[in-house]
């Protein structure tokens, strides 16, 4: 907990460091902008992975398996990754928050005793502000009102087959936007059309780009409703794109993935019960994995009790990102270790949690997932980055990504529109699973799932870019 708030302080100092910028000079010379220094402290449970370059991709043929050599030089910036995998215990935070907003929202609401308590729509000095939600306003779990009692109630339901209370889960939604730079930061798309194109022999464009944009709502009957608007550019809220997210894991992948087998138990308890706690999350989707990474960052700016502080977002690693994590930064590791095999010659302990003989899942100590941080960590001090679970990266997938991107802090990006062929929502996944051969958990090999598919072998963890540049780290 002290780390935490040393870090909450930290970032708050951050956030100002260029809000005093004083102009200098010495004899009338140009001395340069001086800002407040600072050192970016460790996220809490993350690793820094210094900038570097590699060999991404397999190097070398295998007709067996029909692998071309794909190898090509990339280079990434610095970034902070998630040590282990996100838990369940972690997950279930954000789905406990998601539950908490809705019953805070129906408690302001007069159907539901409005206690205005809940919503702040006014600052200190009595000025109409955004409405948001009262945080520090406890949730009346012990000795509620009689209206009280119903908003809370209202976010759970009575299992008609079992009579048990359990959290509803098609309530669990959640809203946020996001703001894409990277279409923003495109010549072609500056409202001063003079600026779009700098070659002087070309005219000035008497029209404005198309641009497509993402929103949703939730009809009248519960179910979400996603949308891509296309007009003219016309503001800069023409690149915020809504989305709304169930973000309840799909708790029946156990038996979905999975013909003729008896894995009722994993519906019943993987997620639910706390024994798992500490067991990576799965059954969330590319879409889940992505909404969880935007709470997880205003998360962490409503923690720093200031409004408008920019701090790098938590995101999901790019495919590129991930491999040189995954391979320590060695374009010869085919694995997280040394070798190609993926358990030690001397005592015969394994590397990873994976399937290393058929029908035989124990043989590595667990037999579906294992919990996070079970077998040693790579070289950047990074667990599970082979087996346990696959791990999603940002990267859609396409099969001609590698002549596409580029080879400084590669990355393909693809927001797919509901009218878009299923194919185009393909997202690359990689690492492999507890289910998966040796061969399917080496860190080289690229995989893909399509972005709204939920499975029992698929998780993921977290990256932040880090401010400035990283530390080189130069191999013998």
């Amino acid at each position: 907990m002290k780390k935490f708030i040393v870090y909450i302080f930290i970032a708050v100092m951050m956030s100002s460091c260029f809000s005093g910028r004083r102009v200098g000079s010495v004899g009338g010379e140009v001395t340069g902008v001086g800002a407040t220094h600072y050192s970016e402290p460790t996220p809490f449970g993350m690793v820094l992975i210094d900038c570097g370059s590699m060999k991404e991709g397999p190097g070398s043929k295998d007709s067996i398996w029909g692998i071309d050599s794909v190898a090509r030089g990339i280079s990434v910036d610095a970034f902070w990754m998630d040590e282990t995998e996100i838990t369940n215990s972690k997950y279930k935070q954000f789905v406990y928050w998601v539950r908490d907003s809705i019953i805070r929202e129906r408690l302001a609401d007069p159907a539901y005793g409005g206690n205005e308590e809940f919503k702040i729509v006014e600052d200190k000095e009595g000025n109409p502000i955004t409405p948001h939600l009262n945080w520090n306003r406890a949730i009346p779990w012990k000795n509620p009102s009689e209206d009280e009692e119903r908003a809370i109630q209202s976010v759970y339901r009575i299992n008609p087959i079992t009579g048990v209370r359990e959290l509803d889960p098609n309530q669990m939604n959640y809203r946020y936007e996001v703001y894409n730079l990277t279409e923003a930061a495109k010549r072609r798309n500056r409202f001063d059309r003079s600026r779009r194109d700098y070659n002087t022999d070309h005219d000035v464009p008497d029209f404005d780009p198309m641009i497509s944009k993402d929103t949703a709502y939730v009809d009248d009957d519960g179910r979400i409703i996603r949308q891509t608007i296309t007009h003219p550019l016309q503001s800069e809220f023409d690149f915020v794109n809504t989305y709304i997210v169930n973000v309840f894991p799909d708790t029946t992948c156990w038996i979905n993935d999975f013909d003729n087998a008896y894995n009722e138990p994993y519906v019943r308890m993987y997620f639910a019960s706390a024994g798992y706690n500490n067991y990576p999350v799965v059954g969330v989707s590319w879409e889940q994995a992505t909404a969880f990474c935007h709470w997880r960052t205003e998360f962490l700016k409503k923690s720093l009790g200031k409004e408008g502080v920019y701090v790098e977002p938590y995101r999901l690693p790019t495919e590129a990102e991930w491999e040189y994590a995954a391979r320590a930064g060695v374009s010869t590791n085919k694995f997280p270790w040394e070798g190609d095999l993926p358990l030690t010659e001397e005592d015969g302990c394994f590397y990873a949690n994976f399937k290393p003989m058929e029908g035989n899942y124990v043989k590595d100590g667990s037999i579906i997932s294992a919990p996070v941080g079970t077998y040693q960590p790579n070289d950047f001090g990074l667990y599970d980055m082979a087996g346990n679970v696959s791990e999603w990266t940002s990267t859609a997938y396409t099969e001609s990504i590698d002549r596409m991107t580029s080879d400084l802090n590669p990355e393909y990006r693809y927001n797919v529109a509901k009218e878009d062929p299923y194919k185009m929502s393909r997202k690359i996944v990689r690492g492999g699973s507890w289910k998966d051969v040796a061969h399917n958990v080496r860190s080289d090999l690229r995989m893909w799932e399509y972005q709204n598919e939920q499975r029992s072998y698929i998780g993921f963890r977290c990256v932040r870019t880090k401010v400035g540049t990283g530390k080189v780290k130069r191999k013998k």
